[in-house]
Order: structure tokens, then sequence, then C-alpha cells
């Protein structure tokens, strides 16, 4: 099969993303990850949710599923199940993967699965024009909370470590090259990967913009140590602080299909019999 370049993730489908928005950089970084790390195309299969970050699917060539919305992480799972040599690839937003899939979030990183998921994170669902998301700021003037949004937002990143995520990181759409790296250390890791991109949203997010961004991102300092999981989830305390890098990483533990013993071998798609007989099964219907 053909090794994956960027002609060959081409779309003849143009983006219609809003100008500006912060997905067109997340774009470009999934592609440079993907030829950076040597990848054939049939290696990959991406999975898209719903959302801005679901449109993904019309604006890169590959191997991929669309979707129901908050259910791609449940699709995921069962490609990887299937095989597991595969490197299988999820892109959601805020709203798709931290609330109507928040579920299937905690269940993969229970499990290790060994799924890349990058998070388009831009505060808000922009493709339904602008109600306030999961993530959200606290007192947030929407089309959904015109009084102001209650609710705290949503400690994802803390959630995916309790639970058992063996890489979790941020990523800033604003600083490309260190977004390649990241969603490439990601791949490259044999476990569940939890990206969170935050990017700004012109359109519908306009407080957060990339001025906003400028000021209120950061590298995770030197002495920072991502194997240490209490003092990532003493760092995501704060909300408010936007740290970026790989907030936690655990090499210690094994991807969920590393413990299942029938798929130490062969994958279940080797295992699966080339020939079906369905006679017995459906006879005593007949």
């Amino acid at each position: 099969m053909n090794d994956i370049t960027l002609a060959n993730l081409l779309s003849p489908v143009q983006p219609t993303w809003c100008p500006g928005c912060g997905n067109f950089s997340i774009l470009t970084a999934l592609k440079q990850a993907l030829v950076e790390l040597n990848l054939k195309m049939d290696e990959v299969v991406i999975v898209f949710g719903i959302g801005c970050s679901g449109n993904t699917a019309d604006f890169i060539k590959c191997y991929g599923f669309h979707a129901l919305h908050g259910r791609g992480l449940a699709n995921a799972v069962g490609i990887k199940l299937a095989n597991h040599r595969q490197k299988v690839i999820m892109i959601g937003g805020d709203g798709d993967l931290y609330g109507e899939g928040l579920n299937h979030l905690v269940a993969a990183c229970r499990g290790n699965h060994d799924i890349t998921t990058l998070v388009f994170n831009n505060h808000r669902y922009s493709l339904t024009t602008g109600q306030t998301s999961p993530t959200s700021a606290k007192g947030t003037v929407a089309k959904s909370t015109p009084q102001g949004l209650i609710e705290d937002p949503i400690g994802a990143l803390s959630i995916a470590i309790s639970n058992g995520a063996g890489f979790v990181a941020r990523a800033y759409a604003g600083k490309l090259k260190q977004m390649v790296e990241l969603i490439k250390a990601g791949i490259q890791y044999d476990g569940f990967s939890l990206i969170d991109v935050q990017q700004p949203c012109p359109t519908f997010n306009k407080e957060q913009d990339y001025a906003w961004y400028q000021q209120n991102v950061f590298d995770l300092p030197a002495e920072y140590d991502p194997s240490n999981q209490g003092q990532a989830l003493v760092e995501l305390l704060d909300k408010n602080k936007l740290s970026l890098g790989v907030l936690y990483r655990n090499d210690q533990r094994l991807a969920y299909h590393q413990e299942v013993a029938t798929l130490r071998e062969k994958t279940l798609i080797e295992q699966f019999p080339q020939t079906v007989d369905l006679n017995k099964a459906i006879k005593e219907f007949v």
C-alpha cells in the first residue's frame, strides 16, 4: 500500500470552516504528523465525530468512519479490537467527547485502549451556532445561556488521568510545531492517548481569540515530570491555567489488546473463519 504523503492525504473537498478557525492548523498538524511517522495509508483508520471537528472527514483522504454524535470512541474501540495492528485515531469536539460521549471516553480510558484521541476544544457547540459546551467558562453568555452559564467547566483531562488514560496532553492550535510532536507522541504511545487541542473559534467565541490564547497558554517547565500522576492532577486543578505539553504519561501499563490472551498472536480479523455457515444458527427459526 502507498506510503502516507501530503499528496495522498489531500481531499478534493475544500474545508468549509470559518476564516481563522483553529481547525485548519489542527488538520495541518495531523497530516504532518502522519507523514513524519512514515506510516502507510492502510495502517491508519480515523474515526470522526459530529460537529465542526467531525467535518474533518471531508477534508482528509484516508480510511475512516463518520460516527454518530458522542459514539465515535465506541466505534474506535471496535476497530482497534478487530485489528489491533491499525493505528486508530479519534477526532471529536469538546461537546462530542466531553458531553454526549463522556461515558465512552471514561470506558476507553479505563481499558487503556490503544487509540489516539484529538479533541478540537473551542469551548462551544459551534456547528449549531454557538451554544455553551462542557468546557465553556462559568458565566459565558451564549444562545443557550443568555443570562450566563451557571455550571463550572468540566475537568475532562483530570477525569481521563484518574480513570486510567495512559497519555494525556494539551496542545494549542497556534503552536503548530509543538502540536505535530504531541500528535506523533500520542500515535506512537501504546495505550489510550488524549490530546486536548485548544483552538479559537472566531465566529462564536470571540472572547478566547488568538490574542487571549497568547496571553494564557504556556509550556510546562523543563523540570515537570509527566510520570507523576499526582503532579499532573494538581496541575489541572486550576482550570484557568492552560499548560501545554505532555501532562501525564504512564509507560508501565499495558494497552487493552496486550492483556487479552486471544489477541497476542493474531488479530480478530485473522482469526475470523473464511467461510461462515449460518444454517445451524437459523435452523430453529425456519
